[in-house]
């Protein structure tokens, strides 16, 4: 886990080893290596503010960005306060299956986990 020399500011954003496997195997499905994971929040959902999680090529002013090990996580500056400390992680379960984010700063949740204040 490093810091990307070339960004100026990081994140506190960390992605676990599980969901890192899935990013590097869905990037390899896709044929691309320009992309980045994207995390960021944006106002809806029933909590007030939702997640978005999705690969992106663009560079936005602000970026903060973070390496491990050969995925980039990158969350734009106004959604780095909403989700610092938050976990990336990747659940392959009978019960679930798919991305779901650890988020500490989130002061409550919906029942279906997509959104929070």
């Amino acid at each position: 886990m490093t810091d990307t020399a070339t960004e100026a500011q990081a994140h506190g954003v960390v992605i676990t080893d599980a969901a890192a496997s899935k990013v590097k195997s869905l990037l390899e499905q896709e044929g691309r290596d320009d992309l980045r994971l994207r995390l960021a929040v944006q106002p809806g959902g029933c909590s007030g503010l939702i997640y978005q999680l999705y690969f992106d090529e663009r560079s936005l002013d602000g970026d903060a960005a973070r390496d491990f090990d050969g995925v980039q996580v990158v969350v734009d500056k106004m959604s780095v306060p909403y989700l610092d400390g938050a976990t990336i992680d990747f659940a392959d379960t009978i019960e679930k299956q798919g991305f779901t984010i650890d988020n500490p700063n989130a002061a409550s949740s919906c029942a279906c986990g997509d959104s929070f204040s």
